[in-house]
């Protein structure tokens, strides 16, 4: 035991692990995705399934590091399986792929036998995280004035400036981002990012717009964008 937690700090790999150094390094492992799996819900709304990925991928990802350590060929092997695997879902955040690589290297450490360093690693990226987000990087003031909007408008109505002076009113900033036939073409769907002035209410504007297409449809929702998807 004291050999194995000397090797801890001073060897660059386990190539003969004992039952007991193998449990020790998947504990620390399963360890460090917990802390990066509870720093990413810290103050964030983060999926179940994205939480438990977190928490389960640096064990798996130690495992796999122990199996291949000393096979050239087996390395290879495993490398080509996980070049198979793609997401099949929306793409990630640049948060999320942050967790992910996070998430792998810190199993890549505890595979190794590098335990202490991975948990000096893992705390101080978890730190920087958190002090980051809070501090430097931390949300605008803005973000909840900025809104997509949708509104529907029989298909004879110029939409190109029906709005526009409504629009240059209530809004800061406005872009038609998408028009969309619906209804077998009878109705045209217009799709607004806008960020509202400081002073303007949104139901105010709502009431406006319903005024000029005739009362139907409008909706209003948080303003998505693409700009952190990687």
């Amino acid at each position: 035991m004291p050999e194995f937690l000397n090797s801890l700090i001073t060897e660059s790999s386990i190539t003969d692990f004992s039952a007991m150094s193998f449990f020790i390094c998947i504990a620390m492992a399963l360890g460090f995705g917990l802390l990066i799996s509870l720093a990413y819900n810290f103050k964030h709304e983060v999926s179940k399934s994205f939480s438990i990925t977190l928490a389960l991928l640096p064990p798996t990802v130690a495992l796999v590091i122990m199996m291949v350590n000393g096979s050239i060929g087996a390395g290879i092997a495993v490398a080509g399986s996980f070049s198979l695997i793609r997401f099949r879902s929306v793409p990630g955040t640049g948060r999320e792929i942050v967790g992910i690589f996070l998430a792998m290297a810190s199993g890549i450490t505890a595979g190794m036998g590098y335990v202490v360093f991975g948990l000096i690693f893992t705390l101080f990226i978890i730190l920087a995280l958190i002090v980051l987000e809070n501090t430097i990087f931390k949300e605008r003031n803005n973000f909840g004035r900025k809104k997509t909007i949708r509104i529907m408008i029989p298909e004879d109505l110029d939409y190109e400036n029906i709005f526009s002076d409504l629009l240059n009113l209530y809004c800061k900033t406005y872009q038609l981002r998408n028009v969309k036939t619906v209804n077998l073409g009878s109705l045209i769907r217009l799709t607004y990012d806008v960020e509202l002035e400081p002073e303007m209410k949104e139901k105010e504007l709502i009431d406006e717009l319903r005024i000029r297409n005739g009362n139907l449809e409008i909706s209003s929702s948080i303003q998505t964008t693409e700009k952190d998807v990687l």
